[in-house]
C-alpha cells in the first residue's frame, strides 16, 4: 500500500569506524622501527642512488629489491607544511601544531610528521629542524615524538652505511585505525528505520520504473529519479540465494554454522540481508518461505524462520538473485 505520511525528522548519530592493522614486517621496516626505538633514522638506497626515508623494500622505479640500508642524521630542511589549529585526540601534539614534510640531511625523500611550533608564522618553508625523540619507545613511527624547530648545519658526509643489525628486532606492529565521524541516513532511510521500530518494512517506489527499493535510497539508481512513494512490504518473504557461515565473527554471540541469505519480502524490487533461524544450516534452500522473528525491544528483526508456506517457485524470483 502507498503512504503519504511526511517523514520524521532526519535521524543523526555519531559514529565510529575503529580496527587494529596487525602487519609483519621485511627486513627494511624491521630496521627502520628498530631503529627509531634505539634514536637512529634509517634510509634505504635505490638503484639511482637516492636515499628513501621512511624507507621502502623495492624500488619504486625498477621494482628491484631493495636492501642497501644507510644512516641518516636526524636533522633536516621543512619543504612544505599545514598548520593543524585543532589537534583531533591521539595525534601527535595535543596543542597546534605544523603538520611538515621534512627532508632529513642525506635523505632524498621527505617524512611526514609534526613540528612543535608556537604558531603558524613561526613556521616556514626552508627551516632547520632536528627530531625530539619520544621518553619511551617501542619501535614506532610514534618514536619520533615530533620535530623542534634547529638551526644545525647539515652535515657534510655522506649517510654512512648501516647493516640494519639491532638486538630484539622488532617484526611486527599493530596500528589503530579510527574514524569518528556524524551519520544521518538521509531522508528515505530514516523512514525506513522509523517504521522497523512499528516492526513495519516500508521501502520506495520508483515513479518510472516501479521497482520498490528496500531499504529504500532516495532515489531510483536506475532511471535517476527521486523514490517519494513508500511502499510497505512483506512481513513474509523468499529466500533468493544465501550462503553458510562457518566462522564466528568477533562480539557476535551466535554458534556457527548458520546461514546468512538474500531475501526477497512479498512486494520488493529486490533483495536485503538477513540471518536464517529456526531451522538446520544444511536445510536452507532457494525459494524457502520464511518471515522475521522480533526480539523484545528491537528495533529491527533479529532473524527469519520458515513460515511453514510451500517454496516459491523459481521464476517468482529469479530476477531477484
Amino acid at each position: 500500500m502507498t503512504q503519504a505520511a511526511p517523514p520524521p525528522d532526519l535521524l543523526r548519530a555519531p559514529l565510529v569506524v575503529e580496527f587494529p592493522f596487525t602487519r609483519s614486517l621485511g627486513p627494511v621496516q624491521s630496521a627502520f622501527l628498530t631503529g627509531l626505538r634505539e634514536r637512529t633514522v634509517l634510509g634505504v638506497k635505490t638503484s639511482d642512488g637516492t636515499v628513501m626515508v621512511p624507507p621502502v623494500e623495492y624500488d619504486p622505479t625498477t621494482a628491484e629489491e631493495l636492501r642497501e640500508l644507510v644512516e641518516i642524521a636526524p636533522t633536516g630542511t621543512v619543504t612544505t607544511y599545514a598548520w593543524n589549529d585543532h589537534p583531533r585526540p591521539n595525534q601527535p601534539l595535543a596543542t597546534p601544531f605544523a603538520w611538515v614534510l621534512v627532508r632529513l640531511d642525506g635523505a632524498g625523500t621527505a617524512l611526514l610528521h609534526a613540528l612543535d611550533a608556537p604558531g603558524p608564522d613561526a613556521v616556514r618553508t626552508g627551516m632547520r629542524v632536528r627530531i625530539r625523540w619520544a621518553a619511551e619507545r617501542t619501535g614506532a613511527i610514534t618514536d619520533i615524538a615530533c620535530f623542534e624547530p634547529g638551526d644545525a648545519p647539515a652535515p657534510a658526509a655522506e649517510p654512512a652505511p648501516h647493516d640494519g643489525t639491532f638486538t630484539d628486532p622488532v617484526t611486527g606492529i599493530v596500528a589503530p585505525a579510527r574514524l569518528d565521524y556524524t551519520y544521518s541516513p538521509g531522508r528515505a532511510q530514516t523512514a525506513y528505520i522509523a517504521a522497523l521500530s512499528e516492526r513495519r518494512t516500508v521501502g520506495e517506489r520508483c515513479p518510472s520504473c516501479h521497482k520498490v527499493y528496500v531499504p529504500p535510497r532516495g532515489a531510483c539508481p536506475t532511471c535517476g529519479i527521486a523514490t517519494t512513494d513508500r511502499v510497505e512490504v512483506g512481513p513474509a518473504g523468499t529466500v533468493t540465494t544465501f550462503c553458510i557461515v562457518n566462522i564466528k565473527a568477533k562480539n557476535l554471540d551466535i554458534e556457527v554454522p548458520y546461514v546468512y541469505a538474500h531475501i526477497a519480502l512479498d512486494g520488493a524490487g529486490l533483495a536485503l540481508h538477513g540471518r536464517i533461524g529456526g531451522i538446520p544450516y544444511d536445510q536452507v534452500r532457494m525459494g524457502l518461505r520464511v518471515e522475521p522473528v522480533w526480539t523484545e525491544g528491537g528495533r529491527y528483526p533479529d532473524h527469519y524462520r520458515p513460515n511453514g508456506e510451500p517454496d516459491a517457485e523459481y521464476d517468482t524470483y529469479k530476477e531477484l538473485l
